[in-house]
């Protein structure tokens, strides 16, 4: 088994790959490593499906996987974690920020005994419109999950192969694999500073709304991780309290009516206590289908379809 697997998500991201695969194979080389590399087009418009098969055709250890349209980071990492095979897992973004010198290290790292190592960019190369909003982000995640991680959204990680292929993401999860990793019981989960260089071509395709979006995808691990095979846990104990609150007021105005002989039909208790109940009883139902739905599904469909893939002597 090789040491090393290196998964890299491009999107539109032409003029760094031969930089890029030049610094990887030297730094494998110089720690005495032997690696293959995925490379993963995420629906590229300019030539960096070009640039891969050139480097695919230059060095077998080259891989590439050609996705049909931009599905989003997540689903281009999942589609590498499937192909990988190596016994470590290393991901980082294929623009040239994060430094492959750091490879060697991380797998280190993960030899030592770590399920996931993740990077921290402590002395990150980027503009405060970035840089604020992430640290106010890490922090939420970081209180939300317990997880004391510095940098959640670092694309440079490591992973002991079993941890890749027991995850599914989807969305913009990527930014919570080690949350991800930790629901499947891998706990042994680590941070190394790395280094942070600026961005040499193109432009960023971070935009504001990818933390909307990953606010959201927050909120669906987070209950995922707590609920997700056990929906009735969840909508169930809502739906109970519910319940027993309007049960309780509706109790409480059949002794007044009945016992006191004080008229209720003007109370608006009296409509929130048959609300509570109904809203108790749409709660646990919708529980039940949850768990009918999650133990009638057989399989997970893909989020991405792939247009090709080269490897080896392809």
């Amino acid at each position: 088994m090789l040491d090393v697997g290196i998964v890299v998500p491009v999107y539109e991201e032409a003029a760094s790959i031969a930089s890029l695969s030049k610094e990887i194979r030297l730094s494998c080389k110089e720690a005495g490593l032997t690696f293959e590399v995925w490379f993963i087009d995420d629906g590229s418009r300019d030539d960096s499906w070009a640039e891969i098969l050139r480097q695919r055709d230059a060095d077998e250890r080259f891989n590439g996987i050609q996705l049909r349209r931009n599905y989003g980071k997540s689903a281009a990492l999942a589609a590498g974690f499937e192909h990988v095979s190596a016994r470590v897992v290393i991901t980082m973004d294929a623009d040239l920020q994060d430094d492959p010198s750091e490879i060697p290290s991380l797998v280190a790292a993960v030899d030592a005994g770590q399920d996931l190592v993740s990077g921290w960019k402590k002395a990150r190369k980027d503009p405060w419109t970035k840089t604020l909003p992430s640290r106010f982000f890490n922090l939420v995640t970081r209180i939300v999950s317990g997880i004391p991680l510095h940098d959640f959204n670092c694309g440079l990680k490591a992973y002991r192969l079993e941890v890749v292929k027991s995850m599914k993401i989807y969305g913009e999860m990527h930014r919570y694999l080690p949350l991800l990793a930790k629901w499947e019981g891998f706990t042994r989960i680590g941070e190394q500073r790395v280094n942070h260089r600026s961005r040499q071509h193109g432009r960023s395709k971070f935009g504001f709304e990818r933390y909307v979006r990953g606010c959201l995808d927050l909120m669906t691990v987070m209950f995922l991780t707590r609920f997700g095979a056990r929906p009735m846990h969840f909508f169930g104990s809502m739906g109970l309290l519910a319940f027993l609150g309007g049960f309780v007021i509706s109790l409480w105005i059949t002794i007044d009516k009945f016992v006191y002989d004080n008229p209720v039909g003007d109370r608006p208790s009296l409509l929130l206590g048959v609300l509570l109940i109904m809203v108790g009883v749409q709660f646990m139902c919708t529980g039940f289908l949850g768990d009918l739905i999650l133990r009638g599904r057989m399989k997970e469909s893909q989020p991405y379809e792939i247009v090709e893939v080269v490897a080896g002597s392809d």
